[in-house]
């Protein structure tokens, strides 16, 4: 810890170090009145980049500044300090003498119904708040180490703490860092970077089972995986059915049970959509009936096969995408005039596309073009990755790839968006399992005459040469389109779109920015924007043309020459086109 007993902090003294945390430190401290307060230093330089805001600022800071609530820890004074050469805020909050719950659960064991029922209708009253702001403030970590029982005080006295993870709902999504948070607290949609209203009351859900039952949904041992692993294991679990322990709990009733199943439904669209709605259901007020907990891609409630309406192009289309004329031409000329005038194309004997591919390196964009070229088509766009398919359960794979073209086809027109497509169909010939090659199996007979029906299905990968080749056969993923780095014109409008809110100053020239950027990907050259506004910020002076030319010198591109020749190879495989060979070198290496 930064600080002892005894040292001040600006006019703060240090009472007790509290806890030490990845990014912050926490100490009990007193005012200049000697009254008790919580201190929470944050250093910026362990800060990740979704914590500040657009300004430099530091998001929880921002947001315990505007809060105020009778169940949430209270903001008192905030500030900054300069030490060791290291910049660093600091947020003063009220200090509450207690313990947190899962200390008491530590104690104690599993807690009453009454007690959990009581813990989760003052969370939900804090939740409620927040969720009703001008713009709604998402916890995105309540668990019962957040959860803070206040001595002087009842059950409902308690306080919701620690905001190091939330955001605002206009905040674009940000994949959590899953290291810092309880993975068996997080909704589904957590793991992709979305956060909403649901989510906080997924994870009170979980904190009232955990309450009861002292131990957590779905575990499983996830202590030994890696990253990736650990994120598919917890998603896997959850294909299965809500299990309550078969013990015997004081008032544990059917109402209770099922509140707890709709408030960890796995679609969000199937929990509580409101914390009163949530309070009022605890309270029985209102009649909960059991659901399932499991996923469903197709909707239980099919109706009549509904007729294909006429696609009419929504949101802001290929005009949001900068550069790239030619690919858009071409996408233009080769499908998107064919999907929106079908009647035309049988006239003329034209068949209807099933489906393309978008391939290309990382961080270039695929996901984003894809969203945008169903904006331009006109179609319903649904969004699928293939931890949301694959299934460790017999035939479950397949069943999920069924019912997935199912719901496009009752949504037709519909575009499925498959992104990392190669972990959904890998080649066959390979060493796959035999589940792997009956998912790609389902993928062929599904994708049969998909466009007749409405249907069209965009794949992405940076992987095209690890994708099955009868999937990209003539009638299937037969078009392919090369998403490379961006061009000069698209590097252009980056750079003016990531300055926009900042302070800039006068002169900055974009064409020669674009120049010096050539082969950098959109996420390097926010990084660079995001750095040269760190500097400014440092020195209190606007971000200069001088300043970003410094930050992209120190700047490598996250792709290496060597990752550009081994695509271009690629996308000349791809093409049909032979593949130029490097000379032999003469000399030294």
């Amino acid at each position: 810890m930064f600080f002892k007993k005894g040292n001040n902090i600006e006019s703060y003294t240090v009472v007790f170090p509290h806890k030490q945390g990845t990014y912050a430190e926490t100490y009990r401290v007193k005012d200049a009145s000697g009254k008790t307060k919580f201190l929470k230093l944050i250093s910026y330089d362990r800060l990740k980049c979704d914590q500040l805001d657009d300004q430099g600022r530091v998001i929880e800071v921002e947001i315990m500044k505007k809060v105020h609530h009778h169940n949430l820890c209270n903001y008192v004074d905030n500030g900054q300090l300069i030490m060791g050469g290291q910049q660093y805020a600091y947020v003063v909050m009220d200090f509450i003498s207690g313990e947190t719950l899962a200390k008491k659960i530590g104690r104690d064991g599993n807690l009453s119904v009454y007690y959990t029922k009581e813990v989760a209708k003052a969370l939900l009253k804090a939740l409620g708040y927040l969720h009703s702001l001008d713009v709604p403030v998402i916890h995105n970590e309540v668990t019962i180490q957040n959860t803070m029982l206040n001595f002087l005080g009842g059950i409902s006295d308690l306080k919701l703490i620690d905001f190091g993870h939330a955001r605002l709902l206009n905040l674009p999504p940000f994949k959590p860092n899953i290291d810092e948070l309880n993975l068996f607290y997080m909704a589904p949609e957590r793991f992709n970077g979305t956060c909403c209203i649901q989510s906080d009351l997924f994870s009170v859900g979980v904190l009232m089972y955990h309450c009861l039952f002292g131990k957590l949904p779905w575990f499983i041992d996830v202590s030994r995986a890696s990253r990736k692993d650990r994120v598919d294991y917890v998603l896997e679990a959850r294909d299965r059915e809500l299990e309550i322990p078969n013990r015997k709990v004081f008032e544990l009733d059917e109402q209770l049970i099922n509140t707890m199943y709709k408030a960890m439904s796995y679609d969000l669209e199937d929990r509580f959509q409101t914390s009163d709605e949530f309070i009022k259901a605890i309270d029985g007020e209102i009649k909960v009936d059991k659901q399932s907990t499991k996923r469903r891609i197709l909707s239980d409630n099919v109706e009549d096969k509904k007729k294909i309406s006429k696609p009419t192009k929504k949101g802001e289309g290929f005009s949001a995408i900068a550069g790239m004329q030619k690919l858009k031409e071409k996408m233009r000329k080769d499908v998107i005039n064919v999907l929106q005038d079908p009647e035309g194309c049988k006239a003329y004997g034209i068949s209807i596309p099933n489906g393309m591919l978008l391939y290309g390196p990382p961080g270039c964009g695929k996901t984003f073009f894809a969203k945008h070229f169903a904006e331009e088509v006109g179609f319903n766009y649904m969004c699928i990755t293939p931890a949301a398919l694959k299934s460790k359960w017999m035939n479950a794979t397949q069943e999920n790839i069924s019912n997935m073209f199912k719901e496009a086809e009752e949504k037709a027109p519909t575009i499925i968006f498959i992104d990392e497509i190669n972990e959904l169909v890998p080649n066959r010939q390979g060493n796959i399992h035999e589940m792997s090659t009956s998912a790609v199996n389902e993928m062929l007979a599904q994708m049969d005459r998909t466009g007749e029906k409405g249907v069209f299905i965009v794949g992405a990968t940076n992987y095209p040469d690890m994708i099955d080749p009868a999937i990209l056969r003539a009638g299937r993923l037969d078009r392919k389109y090369y998403i490379g780095p961006p061009d000069k014109e698209a590097r252009i409008a980056i750079f003016k779109l990531y300055l926009l809110q900042r302070p800039y100053d006068f002169g900055i020239d974009y064409d020669e920015l674009a120049d010096l950027t050539e082969n950098y990907v959109s996420a390097d050259i926010k990084l660079i924007v995001d750095d040269a506004s760190r500097k400014a910020y440092e020195s209190r002076s606007k971000i200069t043309m001088s300043l970003l030319k410094e930050t992209i010198a120190l700047t490598k591109p996250s792709l290496s020459l060597q990752d550009l020749d081994r695509y271009e190879i690629i996308k000349a495989k791809m093409e049909g086109k032979p593949v130029k060979k490097d000379k032999p070198r003469i000399g030294f290496n």
